[in-house]
């Protein structure tokens, strides 16, 4: 035993091994630093260790053999020696951490904001998208009869608390494509899918109806149904509890999802959903078509509640044709008397509810009245997706920035081709100052809708307070109508470019000062000019520009917020604390 200490002290192992475990634990120090810094993951300092404990028993291997110097202390040589294993060590390290830290700055939580819909092992089981029913009938025309039939399935089975139903908009992307189930799958990130027919004569009706499950594309559940148009009703009913019972969802009898229309006259019942197809296009003359045929399924039916809703939608953008401001504002008085008729017909109807909290936040700004109207449509329908977006437009200038930005990750999941959805995303998400989660959202509305007017501009805002201001003018060249000239003249400003701005600010007030005099007070704001900006918010108060009320959180408004004139407006809004 005294001869192997005499050979250990020989061959200085200890001296090497203290030399070593002091530069080791230098260097574990520095790195624990530099991981903090660099957001590095957690296992690179379990790898250090383990490197560390290797790179002894290396240490101790080369002292044993480098011989018998007695008692003479550590050389430079020996020294250079233990400090090029730390290094090529620590390298290695370095490199290993790298790569191991680079699949977690991709998988940041706020990455997926905006992402596409996620794999496939996290779909859930209990969600459904409900395809267009395919038009089988002679008569190109009846398309809306089975694009109409489609969406009240989905609105009957969005009515089940325990299942995911993909919104309009997304499910009725694939209208007319040869798509096969797994890539609707992956694009709606639902597990089943439900399709169909309908074949339509004069007082008969053919309804094929078949549940896909997407993992494997096998058929949970198929059914044809040969009924008189008349029975059209029963037939919606008939599918949707089938498909219940196939996904097996579990329901209390008062839970079973029921057809949500109030006329038993087919004819009203075919012009509402004349008017329902006509809506998503947008324009005057689809809103013109869905304001006659509202009205035709009234006249046809008085009590089918249904149809008001639609009728006050037309009304309500209709007003933004009026030739002055008096007759858009008789307008929306018409369209709210046209709204209230079809909750007193029937109260608990979600949409009446809905649209009533759309018109009095953006129109006669009562603001306690649209919390009221928020929650009950929403405690009628929970799924709604158009309620659900301008509920959390209402929570985000109320002051709840947070509640608002869930409830439109909500809507991005519930419609996830709706370029809207991820619109609104992006810019609560400027708003909030996110801007890299902002331009995540913003790009990928864009993608499913390129000429959107509002998500161009709120990009090229973002760009902007990024500095990317060549980015910020290719985005406001391309945005349409007032957008492009609005950003234009803020981005120029911007660059010192005070000619070019206000050129931009005079062809905004040349042709659109009626409708977007909220648009001009901001460009205004934005150069500094309170004075200007003040009197253009007044212009907008008495136009009752539905702009203001985003007053209170707007931030390009932000130089005004000590002017006593703003805060004398603010005060005259009588927002709802």
């Amino acid at each position: 035993m005294n001869e192997l200490f005499q050979r250990l002290k020989q061959r200085k192992l200890v001296q090497w091994a203290v030399a070593y475990i002091a530069a080791a634990f230098a260097l574990l120090q520095g790195l624990d630093i530099v991981a903090n810094r660099f957001d590095l993951p957690s296992q690179a300092i379990r790898l250090a260790i383990v490197a560390m404990i290797a790179g002894l028993f290396v240490v101790l291997v080369l002292a044993w053999y480098h011989g018998e110097r007695g008692a003479q202390k550590i050389s430079g040589t020996e020294l250079l020696i233990i400090g090029l294993v730390l290094a090529v060590g620590g390298g290695l390290l370095w490199v290993v951490a790298a790569q191991s830290a680079k699949p977690e700055t991709r998988n940041h939580p706020a990455a997926p904001v905006a992402a596409p819909p996620s794999p496939a092992t996290s779909i859930p089981e209990k969600s459904i998208a409900v395809l267009p029913f395919v038009n089988m009938s002679s008569d190109k025309e009846q398309d809306y009869f089975s694009d109409g039939l489609s969406e009240e399935l989905l609105n009957q089975l969005a009515q089940v608390p325990q299942l995911r139903v993909i919104a309009r908009t997304s499910s009725f992307s694939f209208k007319d494509k040869e798509v096969d189930v797994s890539t609707i799958a992956k694009a709606l990130n639902v597990a089943n899918v439900l399709e169909g027919s309908v074949r339509k004569s004069a007082t008969t009706l053919r309804i094929t109806a078949q549940l896909v499950r997407t993992s494997d594309s096998s058929h949970l559940w198929s059914q044809t149904y040969d009924r008189q148009l008349t029975d059209v009703f029963k037939v919606q009913d008939e599918i949707a509890r089938e498909v219940v019972a196939a996904l097996k969802v579990k329901l209390l009898p008062s839970e079973q999802p029921t057809n949500l229309q109030h006329t038993e006259n087919t004819d009203a019942y075919e012009q509402y959903l004349i008017a329902l197809a006509a809506l998503p296009h947008g324009g005057r003359e689809p809103l013109e078509r869905a304001a006659a045929a509202a009205r035709q399924a009234i006249s046809l039916d008085p009590d089918y509640a249904n149809a008001y809703p639609m009728l006050a939608y037309a009304q309500v953008y209709l007003a933004d044709y009026a030739a002055n401001q008096a007759e858009r504002l008789a307008a929306v008085d018409v369209a709210l008397a046209t709204v209230n008729k079809g909750i007193a017909l029937a109260p608990e109807l979600s949409a009446g509810y809905g649209f009533r909290a759309t018109i009095r936040i953006r129109f006669i700004w009562d603001w306690k009245g649209a919390e009221s109207d928020f929650k009950k449509a929403l405690e009628l329908d929970p799924h709604n997706v158009l309620t659900l977006s301008d509920y959390a437009q209402w929570l985000f200038f109320s002051g709840h920035p947070a509640e608002a930005l869930a409830i439109d990750r909500k809507t991005t999941t519930l419609d996830p081709l709706s370029s809207d959805a991820w619109t609104y995303l992006g810019w609560h998400l400027a708003l909030a100052e996110r801007y890299e989660e902002a331009r995540v959202a913003l790009l990928r509305s864009l993608e499913l809708s390129p000429d959107g007017d509002w998500a161009s501009f709120n990009l090229g805002y973002v760009y902007m307070k990024e500095g990317k201001m060549e980015k910020a003018r290719e985005v406001f060249a391309h945005a349409p109508a007032v957008w492009r000239p609005t950003g234009l003249a803020m981005l120029e400003h911007t660059l010192g470019h005070e000619q070019e701005s206000q050129k931009y600010l005079t062809e905004v007030k040349t042709n659109y000062a009626i409708g977007f005099a909220y648009q001009i007070a901001q460009v205004h704001a934005w150069r500094g000019e309170r004075g200007e900006a003040i009197t253009w918010l007044e212009k907008a108060y008495d136009l009752h520009d539905a702009g203001l009320f985003r007053l209170r959180y707007d931030p390009i408004l932000a130089s005004l917020r000590d002017d006593p004139r703003f805060a004398a407006l603010v005060q005259k809004m009588q927002f709802a604390e």
